[in-house]
């Protein structure tokens, strides 16, 4: 059989891992497929810049269009990450009939849907396991292995970033500040860490996790994101005192009639196996009707299992090519999934449990006060603590609620911010423990 041949836009970390694994693994390659994976070529910005592997001068190229003109070249393998470049790179590859391999989650989240549209349109595949949570084979588990599910919920630690700064500020008390630049120190964080602290790289992943899940559309903008930059150790501390964990988790449920989306800090009992995941490990706990929970854990980031992953779609897309087997799933599961989309329930509309931390100043009756406005709104609390220790001139207020409608906490604390005995902005953090009650705080 024919070599598959392939070529590579990005020598970056990822990038010096995918050529590693090509490099030292061929002979295993070769024998997995029944014919050699070659990699011919590899075009990078910055060829000077020390990597971690050796690479042949003749393989290198600053030409991404020696890749894209190259008819010998079977699959591309996009690597620059952002959205615009490699968007046009992308389509440039497809419109050539070329397979196309990316870990490129925020091209998938904004431009997936016209990407998998025109790979269709050209007859050839698109792999994207490295898209979402590195090394853990998360996309094949929702494309294949889970297909005979209807999943009704779907909640995960997807980025690293933000689960290693919660683990520091947990574990040792240290500030939001403190972590993040440690975090950036190690390399676990870059030097602009919006992306991740903000919420915004698990949104880009949660939006491919939903259309997977449901065989729909990729729905980024319905997304609702919160970052953790406004946590505290205090915030953590309390949590502990309730018997929750604070992590960043991607959310999205099914009730049969829409769908929930969200990002957002979250509270979890001590106990959920999800409390313990820690470190830049990530985790996507998934409910099918037929399998029940399933859990799937793993490293989400970092050259060799992010790289692991690429070489997943690589090896599978070349036995398709070498054996002349045609594409047997589609990207989302299923065939209608461009012209399927499914209502998104509005965060307005969400029903959970709450914990709301006020800075009031001490007087008597503030309690009295907030708790009438809560009411107001039909809002009842299931525990409090008030603690007299000053916070800048002000002392915590801290609230579990029962569950309460997302609107009438919005408008409660809208109402209670106005009062003169409140000294900042409110904290507010949503609960995920369906066993909450006041008899259990």
């Amino acid at each position: 059989m024919r070599p598959v041949q392939v070529g590579l836009i990005g020598f970056g970390t990822v990038g010096s891992g995918v050529v590693r694994l090509l490099l030292e693994h061929a002979e295993r390659f070769q024998r997995r497929l029944g014919a050699p994976l070659v990699l011919k070529k590899v075009a990078d910005i910055d060829l000077d810049r020390p990597r971690p592997v050796a690479v042949a001068p003749a393989l290198l190229t600053q030409n991404v269009q020696e890749i894209l003109a190259d008819p010998e070249i079977d699959i591309v393998v996009e690597l620059i990450g952002g959205v615009t470049d490699a968007y046009e790179l992308v389509m440039t590859a497809l419109e050539r009939g070329k397979h196309v391999v990316t870990a490129n989650k925020a091209l998938l989240a904004h431009h997936g849907n016209e990407v998998f549209q025109k790979a269709s349109q050209v007859g050839v595949e698109i792999g994207f396991e490295a898209s979402v949570c590195g090394g853990i084979p998360l996309i094949l588990a929702l494309r294949q292995g889970l297909a005979a599910n209807a999943i009704s919920e779907l909640f995960g630690i997807l980025n690293g970033t933000s689960n290693y700064i919660l683990t520091k500020m947990s574990s040792e008390g240290a500030s939001f500040e403190v972590a993040l630049k440690e975090a950036q120190e190690k390399g676990f964080a870059e030097a602009d860490p919006t992306l991740d602290v903000e919420g915004i790289d698990a949104a880009h992943k949660l939006a491919i996790l939903m259309a997977l899940a449901y065989g729909t559309r990729i729905d980024f903008p319905a997304i609702h994101i919160e970052g953790i930059t406004r946590l505290k150790p205090i915030d953590i501390q309390f949590a502990r005192e309730f018997g929750y964990q604070i992590k960043l988790l991607a959310i999205t449920r099914d009730d049969g009639q829409r769908v929930e989306a969200r990002v957002h800090p979250t509270m979890l009992p001590l106990d959920h196996i999800m409390a313990s995941v820690s470190g830049v490990q990530n985790a996507v706990y998934i409910t099918g009707d037929a399998v029940g929970p399933v859990l799937l854990y793993g490293r989400g980031a970092g050259m060799m299992p992010t790289a692991s992953a690429v070489a997943a779609d690589l090896i599978d897309l070349a036995y398709k090519i070498s054996h002349g087997v045609p594409g047997r799933v589609p990207p989302l599961g299923v065939n209608d999934a461009a012209q399927n989309r499914r209502l998104v329930k509005p965060l307005a509309e969400i029903v959970t449990n709450y914990y709301i931390r006020f800075a009031a100043r001490d007087r008597p009756g503030v309690l009295s006060k907030i708790s009438g406005i809560l009411a107001k709104y039909e809002i009842s609390i299931a525990a409090v603590i008030q603690k007299g220790r000053e916070i800048r001139s002000s002392v915590p207020v801290v609230m579990i609620t029962h569950e309460a409608r997302e609107a009438h906490i919005q408008q409660a604390l809208a109402e209670i911010q106005q009062l003169d005995i409140i000294t900042e902005q409110a904290i507010l953090i949503r609960i995920e423990d369906p066993n909450l009650d006041a008899a259990q705080i």
